[in-house]
C-alpha cells in the first residue's frame, strides 16, 4: 500500500517531514532556529576535552575515514572539538556527544526532550558533506525539531521514567533532519522512521553509577538516525507503524496507562511550530533543577539572604524530577553533580548562578556539600499536574532565624516566555567557547555572525 493512501500517524508525520519546504516556515521560526543553532554550536565547543567525549572521538578516529572524496559524496564533515574532517556519520556522532556534555543545550518542556543535540549534528554533517545551503540546513533542522518533539510528546511521561527520551525520540528526529537533506520522499521518510525507531535506545540507569552513557545516547541517536535516512534513500525498508504499531515503540517502551495517544504525532502539523516552544538553559545543569533554582534565587533576592542564612530548602517538584534526580545522592563527578538538586541549589545560593566554572571549581567543596544536605525534594500535586507542559518552580525556605519563606516561578529563565535575548545568547556562547578553549574570541565572533546570516549562505562549509 502506498504511503499516500495508508492511514496512520507515523505515515502522516512522514508525509509532513518530506513535504515541508523552506518557504513554508514562518520567519520567527527561522530566527528561533538560528538562535538554537548558536546555542547548540557553543555547547558542542564546550564539550572539548571532556573524557567521555574524547573517548567517542578516538573511537571515530579509529573506525572512520580521515578524509575521502567521491563524486557523489564528499567526506568533509567537521568534528568541532578537533577540527578534523571525517565522514558525516562519525562527525554527527562526535558532535552529538560533545554538545550534550556540559548540560547547556536546549530542552523542549512538553516532550522532555533535548532536540538540538540530536538534530544539529546530522544536519550539519550532511549539509557540509553534500554542499547544501544555509536554507537547506535550516529546513532540515525545523523538520527534525517538529518530528522529534512530537515523538517525545507521544511517548510521554511513562516512557521518560525509564528511557532517556533524547536518545529514543532523538533517533527519529535525527532521521527526519537527515532525510530532509537527502531529499527523501514520503514513503522513504516513513521507512527511515521505521529503521530509526527499531534502533532507538537510552536508559536512565546510568545515573545511579555516574556512568558516561548520556554521551553515548546522543552519539548513537545522531548516527543511527543518519544511517536510517541514508538506507531509506537506498531503498531499505522499515516498519510503517514503528511508533503506534502493535509491536512498535509505544507498546514496547511505554506503560499501559496512560496510553500514548497517536494524535500527538500529528498535532497541528504546519500550524503549530514546536521548535519555537523550545527553551534555552540558563544554569549548566539538568533542566529538572532549574525551576527550583530560580525560585530559590527569587526568595534570596527578595529577602536579602545569603547561603549561610538558610537552614533548609524544600523543593516542591514533579514526579519526573524525583525519578531522575532522586538516585543522585552522592555526586561523584562534575557531570554527576549536575543531576543533584542539592548541589545545584548550593551553587545558586552561593554564586547566584550554577554555571560551568561554578561546577568545575566548587561542586565538591565543603560549603557546597554542607548546603546540599539542607535540600530535600517533595512531590507537589500542582507542579506535577502542570508538568510537562509547564515546569513550575516552588520552594519553601527555612532561615536560621526561624522564618519560613516561599518562592515561586512559573517560567524559569530560558523558557519561551522568559527567554534569552540574542545578546544573552552571544554572551553565553562566548563563555562556553572560552571555558573549554573550543574557539578563540575572534572565532566565536565569526560564528555568531554566521548564525545570524545562515539564510544567506549559498553553501555551508567548514565553521572553524
Amino acid at each position: 500500500m502506498s504511503v499516500q493512501t495508508e492511514q496512520g500517524a507515523s505515515a502522516a508525520l512522514a508525509r509532513f517531514a518530506a513535504a515541508l519546504r523552506f518557504e513554508h516556515i514562518p520567519i520567527p521560526v527561522l530566527r528561533r532556529a538560528e538562535d538554537l543553532f548558536l546555542d547548540w554550536l557553543a555547547s558542542a565547543l564546550a564539550g572539548k576535552g571532556a573524557r567521555p567525549v574524547e573517548a567517542i572521538d578516538r573511537f571515530a578516529q579509529a573506525m572512520g575515514p580521515s578524509l575521502t572524496h567521491d563524486v557523489t559524496f564528499n567526506a568533509d564533515a567537521e568534528v568541532l572539538i578537533s577540527r578534523r574532517s571525517t565522514s558525516a556519520y562519525f562527525a554527527a556522532m562526535v558532535n552529538a556527544a560533545a554538545s550534550h556534555y556540559v548540560e547547556q543545550d536546549d530542552v523542549h518542556n512538553g516532550s522532555v526532550f533535548h532536540p538540538a543535540t540530536v538534530v544539529f549534528p546530522p544536519a550539519l554533517a550532511l549539509a557540509q558533506s553534500l554542499g547544501k545551503s544555509g536554507k537547506d540546513f535550516l529546513l532540515a533542522v525545523v523538520v527534525g525539531y517538529e518530528v522529534g518533539i512530537r515523538v517525545g510528546e507521544f511517548l510521554g511521561r511513562s516512557h521518560y521514567r525509564i528511557f532517556h527520551t533524547t536518545g529514543t525520540a532523538g533517533t527519529l528526529a535525527a532521521a527526519a533532519a537527515a532525510g530532509s537533506l537527502l531529499g527523501l520522499n514520503a514513503e522513504q521518510m516513513l521507512h527511515a522512521f521505521g529503521s530509526a525507531g527499531t534502533q532507538a535506545a537510552g536508559l536512565w540507569e546510568f545515573l545511579r553509577d555516574a556512568a558516561d552513557s548520556k554521551q553515548l545516547h546522543t552519539a548513537r541517536a545522531a548516527g543511527n538516525g543518519l544511517t536510517a535516512a541514508w538506507l531509506a534513500k537506498e531503498g531499505f525498508t522499515g516498519a510503517r507503524k514503528i511508533l503506534e504499531g502493535d509491536q512498535g515503540m509505544a507498546t514496547g517502551m511505554c506503560a499501559i496507562s496512560p496510553a500514548p495517544q497517536p494524535a500527538k504525532l500529528t498535532d497541528r502539523l504546519g500550524s503549530r511550530w514546536a521548535l519555537a516552544e523550545t527553551s534555552f538553559k540558563f544554569h549548566a545543569s539538568c533542566r529538572h533543577t532549574h525551576p527550583a533554582a530560580d525560585a530559590l534565587l527569587r526568595v534570596m533576592t527578595t529577602n536579602g539572604l545569603h547561603a549561610d542564612d538558610i537552614a533548609k530548602v524544600v523543593c516542591h517538584v514533579h514526579k519526573a524530577a524525583i525519578d531522575v534526580l532522586g538516585p543522585v545522592v552522592d555526586p561523584r563527578t562534575v557531570h554527576h553533580a549536575k543531576f543533584s538538586m542539592g548541589t545545584v541549589l548550593a551553587l545558586v545560593a552561593r554564586f547566584g548562578f550554577a554555571g560551568l566554572t561554578e561546577f568545575d571549581q566548587h561542586f565538591f567543596d565543603a560549603m557546597t556539600t554542607d548546603f546540599c544536605r539542607r535540600v530535600v525534594m517533595v512531590l507537589d500535586e500542582e507542579v506535577d499536574t502542570a508538568y510537562p507542559v509547564r515546569w513550575i518552580g516552588k520552594v519553601t525556605v527555612t532561615t536560621r532565624d526561624g522564618r519560613l519563606l516561599h518562592g515561586r516561578v512559573d517560567e524559569p529563565k530560558g523558557d519561551p516566555g522568559n527567554t534569552l535575548s540574542r545578546p544573552e545568547l552571544e554572551d553565553k556562547a562566548r563563555r562556553l567557547a572560552a571555558f573549554s578553549g573550543g574557539a578563540s574570541a575572534d572565532e566565536i565572533t565569526r560564528l555568531i555572525q554566521l548564525a545570524w546570516t545562515l539564510t544567506e549562505q549559498k553553501q555551508l562549509g567548514r565553521l572553524l
